[in-house]
């Protein structure tokens, strides 16, 4: 075949990696090897821009059975249970259809951690759109939270919390972060390998169509004025289907009738057959003329390619080769052996009686080119005047406000600007997202959409399960080293705060292209100072994906990386909500010694997080709420608004005088936590013995909020006039 250099730039590959494949393969590739090796070497599958540096991260500890190279992290929560999770990013596609990009991401995610074993049991997601009142934002918005809806409440997998941000950066790229957790006795976990040669390889679950062709080569390029006609790449969900195919799983894993298991993602059957015998250093025969097919006449390199949903490809042993086909045809799915496992370590593809591809399993898997980019700190970070206020960012308009009030805080209206901030679109109440959502069904749920973290409970145990997300992308842009510590603690201190101590994460490291030496340089310090923190809170990264090319016309996203947290509170006594409970509690305000704006202290924030959770575990806490975005003023109104288990409860409050009324009031400090409770001595001792501070800030009560500042009020409203500005926010701007 003769290769021109119009082709290899449709297929995304470089003059240098077409040199490679011909080295690999001793000749010129076929067209149907030409897209394999395009979409195993793709920046999506391949991690050949980040590879280099996500070793450095920590991906061991005492708790993890499974770290990065599988479908899921998996960590030991005792009592002979694991869990099994992991975050996926579907930017590209979202972008291009919103609905079924968002709903497929779900359906991936999904797959997953059932690949491994598991059923899933909670699912969160980390969304973020242009500005909202624009109106392509308005479209995508609507679509996306309609796809994660839909998959997620059809395939019953509740939906528990997770993100949404807005920012202008954001416009042309949305970026879609799918996480989901599932659980199951870590004697029964499973592999993606080919193991056992002359073992049948045999393909599951729904047909094969021409949808998703090329999308994990369309995931590792930016996007230009051609967005549109990438339509095509997008794949099609179909969550029953998924539910079919989740319990057939199971039922044929339950059996003993599986020994290697892998999910169709991206790259299709190329991804799964290669992957498989790469990891087990088997080869893998196929014959595509006994895949099953809802299209006529598709090629080799269609079926190949193809990204078609809710299929899955599996090794068994040959003498029970039956008993799997009873099991799936009794859910109603197909079933077929398409090949077998072989010993030469090959993916060996025919179609109508030809080789119409034979390459080295490990060549596709495992020696991909690796790239070590060119690094270069930016010539400038964003602007600074969202500093102190990140929320603002992305609503220009508020921001002239609320630094007038910074600069001329006399005769200011703070209830005004209260009302401001927590209607703004990063701060107000993400209602209309969530209750999209099912978030109540398989009836684990103990705290959802709104807490600090979403808390699930074990089911035949007095465990729960903690999990958050977190991103602050502005503070990564301004400082990527930094924030990215700043991100792993949000999220150890969000599992804290509700209850659990940390045990493991996940990340998706969303970046602009890598090509830019800017990029790159954010990248690798992101790394850094996600290994610092993780080191330092003993969080172990179990695996994770990397999304590149998040670039339109030229323009990056600011560098995005989500953490994904899980932990473990090992008695449901001790789940802790992050609003008010009784009228008289005493509210206290507990901080590191150092008061930091956009930055953290490790070995401080961990000695703040260890002894809040002591103090759960002492009975002395009744709520908890850590300071993020909007800083004191709102984290107090949020403890005080209502939600399922309670009504609202006002407050009476002295803010501590610093820095000025504005920044006291709304400055995003880092490392401090809002408690309450009826021992506010023992508290403040033993914080003062922990080297804390520890602040007395008022009482819970009443039907306003007050909040007083060096003797006077600030602040004097009436709770459900504050909550109805929060709660009214998004959605007058959507």
């Amino acid at each position: 075949m003769k290769v021109s250099d119009e082709l290899l730039s449709q297929h995304g590959i470089t003059e240098s990696e077409y040199r490679k494949i011909v080295g690999i393969l001793k000749r010129e590739p076929t067209l149907t090897e030409l897209g394999i090796f395009s979409v195993m070497w793709s920046e999506h599958c391949s991690y050949k821009s980040s590879r280099v540096h996500l070793r450095r991260l920590p991906t061991r500890g005492p708790a993890v059975l499974q770290g990065p190279g599988e479908n899921a992290g998996i960590i030991d929560i005792g009592d002979g249970l694991a869990v099994a999770f992991k975050i996926e990013s579907h930017n590209h596609p979202s972008y291009i259809e919103p609905f079924q990009g968002a709903a497929t991401g779900v359906g991936g995610i999904l797959r997953d951690i059932f690949t491994m074993g598991a059923r899933p049991i909670a699912a969160m997601n980390s969304l973020r759109f242009g500005p909202p009142k624009d109106v392509k934002t308005k479209h995508i918005v609507e679509g996306v939270v309609g796809g994660i809806a839909f998959y997620g409440n059809c395939f019953g997998v509740p939906t528990v919390g997770g993100e949404v941000v807005f920012s202008n950066c954001y416009t042309q790229n949305p970026l879609v972060n799918a996480f989901a957790l599932g659980i199951f006795r870590k004697d029964q976990i499973f592999y993606g390998r080919a193991t056992g040669v002359g073992n049948p390889v045999i393909y599951v679950g729904a047909k094969t169509g021409r949808d998703g062709i090329h999308g994990a080569t369309m995931a590792s390029a930016g996007f230009g004025e051609d967005a549109g006609a990438k339509r095509p790449n997008v794949q099609i969900g179909d969550p029953f289907m998924e539910k079919l195919l989740l319990e057939a799983c199971l039922e044929a894993m339950h059996k003993g009738l599986i020994l290697g298991i892998q999910d169709m993602g991206a790259a299709g059957l190329t991804c799964s057959g290669c992957e498989m015998g790469a990891r087990a250093g088997t080869g893998v025969e196929m014959e595509l003329d006994h895949v099953p097919q809802r299209e006529q006449n598709m090629t080799a390199y269609e079926i190949m390619l193809s990204e078609s949903q809710e299929r899955m490809l599996l090794v068994a042993d040959k003498s029970r080769e039956k008993e799997v086909f009873e099991v799936f045809h009794k859910w109603g799915l197909d079933a077929v052996t398409v090949g077998r496992v072989t010993a030469d370590g090959l993916l060996r593809v025919r179609h109508h009686g030809e080789i119409v591809a034979e390459i080295p399993n490990k060549a596709l898997a495992d020696e991909g080119p690796v790239y070590q980019r060119p690094l270069m700190p930016p010539a400038s970070a964003p602007g600074g005047k969202f500093d102190l206020y990140p929320f603002l960012d992305g609503c220009s308009s508020l921001a002239g406000v609320f630094l007038e009030a910074d600069a001329n805080p006399g005769n200011q209206d703070y209830n005004r600007l209260l009302k401001l901030a927590a209607g703004s679109p990063n701060l107000a109440c993400k209602q209309w997202v969530w209750e999209q959502y099912d978030h109540m069904v398989q009836s684990n749920t103990m705290m959802g959409p709104g807490s600090d973290a979403a808390v699930i409970r074990v089911k035949g145990t007095k465990k729960a399960l903690a999990m958050t997300l977190d991103g602050p992308g502005y503070r990564i842009a301004r400082h990527p080293r930094e924030g990215a510590k700043l991100a792993v603690a949000e999220a150890c201190r969000n599992i804290v705060c509700s209850g659990g101590r940390p045990l493991a994460a996940t990340n998706c490291l969303n970046f602009g292209n890598p090509e830019h030496p800017e990029v790159m340089w954010q990248f690798s310090e992101v790394v850094d100072g996600m290994s610092e923190a993780c080191n330092t809170f003993d969080t172990p990264v179990t695996g994770g994906n990397v999304s590149f090319y998040n670039e339109t016309l030229g323009e990056d996203i600011y560098p995005t990386p989500v953490i994904g947290m899980v932990g473990v509170i090992e008695d449901l006594s001790l789940v802790t909500p992050s609003s008010f409970v009784d009228a008289g509690d005493a509210i206290l305000l507990v901080e590191t010694a150092q008061l930091l704006n956009g930055r953290v202290d490790l070995e401080e924030e961990k000695a703040l997080q260890n002894f809040v959770a002591d103090a759960i575990r002492r009975r002395l806490v009744k709520s908890a709420h850590d300071l993020s975005e909007g800083g004191l003023a709102v984290a107090i109104a949020e403890s005080c608004f209502s939600n399922f288990h309670r009504k609202a409860e006002g407050a009476e409050v002295e803010i501590p005088s610093r820095n000025g009324v504005c920044r006291d009031l709304f400055g995003d400090y880092t490392s401090r936590i809002i408690l309450t409770t009826t021992e506010p001595r023992e508290l403040r001792r033993s914080a003062e013995n922990a080297g804390l501070a520890c602040l007395d800030l008022g009482k819970v009560g009443g039907r306003l909020l007050i909040l007083k500042y060096e003797g006077h009020r600030a602040v004097d409203i009436a709770i459900n006039e504050l909550e109805t500005a929060w709660r009214q926010g998004l959605p007058q701007l959507l």
